[in-house]
């Protein structure tokens, strides 16, 4: 054990001073490879005659998570043979899973191999390498790794060097302009403007409230149209809660800043419509619910008392197969029954809840299957209400 151990100790303090080149999920890699391997001797039992060897292999590597990567390897080993005068020949050929460290400072793999020497013997091992890049596309690959067979407790050691290319990674996508303004998304203050408008660095109209003074000097940014303004683009006359309307015009003194306002310096309001859906499946052939304290029941019953203006109806479905008369009959049960929990366990007005049953006629699945006719036997229901909000600058 102590060649590994030195072998790892100058691993790691070649990875300290590494500079920083992580790859990217995505990545492959093939790679060829030279090796130094050595069996242990003193495990290996009569006839004790395998020593130290060399190796040459290739690998393919994939990484499919940003710390995680897998690889399959093939090396092709020269063993000397000491006792007997000369060397065997073997292979090796297995699978590691290999974690990476932050930055790629360095990794962990570990995995199963099927070594072929003397005998065919199965190893796991563990180790630790890096990939150390020399140019966009090719990575110098170290490592150190313990090979042990469970079966005899034979300890191997291997250290290899080797040359990978990397490729299969998309280049980074290009960032978004979805209004076409020449700001991307993420620097956009204002993401919708019109086609063809003049934009600030934010993305915003040069002059946004249309008082004739550009955005960079507009101390009063939201000046209504048609307000007379000074240099500094506030209306003029005395403004006390700076909203951009003279008070002797404002008819809401002290609106908050951050409210959009009107030509007369009241908040802006609009509808803003919210809802809720409620989908529950039965059993075949059966109309009762199976989980009456599934808590979509309890968030359907706060939405409708959050908004008690709001009516609903409770839609029953069944699945294809069976008598369509019967399949109406048991979907109507269905609807029945939720509104019935809906009531009596949750609360909610009867005069507000409407049961309808559909039977077989709107489908979600055609398909004659398991799956599909799951599928089909459900509630369904939704309620929708307006919430009046401000709109803020």
């Amino acid at each position: 054990m102590k060649k590994i151990s030195i072998a790892t100790s100058i691993l790691l303090a070649l990875s300290t001073q590494a500079l920083a080149d992580p790859g990217q999920q995505g990545d492959k890699w093939i790679a060829g490879f030279a090796e130094y391997y050595s069996t242990d001797q003193e495990a290996s039992g009569f006839p004790n005659y395998l020593s130290d060897g060399t190796g040459l292999g290739a690998e393919f590597g994939f990484r499919f998570l940003p710390q995680w990567a897998g690889r399959i390897e093939y090396s092709s080993l020269d063993i000397d043979a000491s006792s007997l005068g000369q060397d065997k020949s073997g292979s090796r050929l297995g699978f590691d899973a290999m974690y990476f460290l932050p930055n790629d400072s360095m990794y962990i793999f570990g995995g199963v191999k099927e070594i072929k020497i003397a005998d065919s013997d199965t190893m796991y091992n563990l180790g630790l390498g890096k990939h150390w890049t020399v140019a966009e596309k090719l990575k110098v690959i170290t490592e150190v790794a313990a090979y042990n067979n469970f079966e005899n407790g034979n300890n191997d050691i291997g250290v290899k060097v080797g040359l990978a290319y990397t490729f299969g990674n998309s280049a980074p996508a290009m960032p978004k302009d979805s209004d076409n303004d020449g700001v991307n998304d993420t620097l956009d203050m204002c993401p919708n403007t019109a086609p063809g408008t003049q934009v600030d660095a934010k993305g915003c109209d040069i002059d946004e409230d249309k008082d004739g003074v550009l955005n960079s000097l507009d101390l009063c940014p939201n000046t209504p149209v048609g307000t007379k303004v000074d240099s500094n683009g506030c209306a003029l006359g005395a403004d006390e809660d700076g909203d951009g309307v003279a008070d002797a015009d404002d008819k809401c003194a002290n609106t908050p800043m951050s409210d959009k306002v009107d030509a007369v310096g009241c908040s802006v309001f609009m509808e803003e419509e919210v809802s809720q859906n409620l989908r529950i499946n039965f059993g075949n052939n059966s109309s009762i619910i199976s989980n009456p304290n599934n808590p979509d029941f309890q968030t359907f019953a706060d939405f409708m008392n959050r908004y008690p203006n709001t009516d609903t109806v409770i839609e029953g479905h069944s699945s294809a197969p069976g008598n369509d008369d019967y399949n109406m009959m048991l979907s109507q049960k269905r609807a029945d029954a939720v509104r019935k929990l809906l009531v009596t366990k949750y609360g909610i007005d009867a005069a507000r809840i409407k049961a309808v049953g559909y039977g077989e006629t709107q489908l979600l699945d055609t398909a004659n299957t398991k799956q599909a006719n799951a599928l089909n036997r459900r509630i369904t229901a939704k309620v929708t209400a307006s919430n009046r909000v401000k709109v803020e600058k």
